[in-house]
């Protein structure tokens, strides 16, 4: 199984969100994109900007960590841009 660390980004909101999950990418987008609640609920334009790939969970959730915990817009596009 593959696990994807992501950031997603609102055009609407211009906010980045980041996460990782086990699912397809794109299937994992479509939850994002629905009426829930939560940061992403309610807003149907979120798109991935950023994709890596991990072989285990913990290293995608510890990416996810990594890159929350830097508190930082231009750091995150940084990363998206590279």
């Amino acid at each position: 199984m593959i696990y994807s660390f992501y950031i997603l980004y609102s055009v609407t909101r211009d906010k980045y969100y980041v996460g990782h999950t086990g699912l397809e990418i794109t299937e994992r987008l479509k939850k994002h994109n629905s009426n829930h609640k939560g940061f992403t609920g309610g807003i149907h334009d979120w798109k991935v900007a950023y994709t890596e790939e991990y072989s285990h969970k913990t290293n995608a959730y510890a990416r996810e960590r990594q890159v929350k915990n830097w508190k930082s817009r231009k750091k995150i596009e940084k990363l998206i841009n590279n």
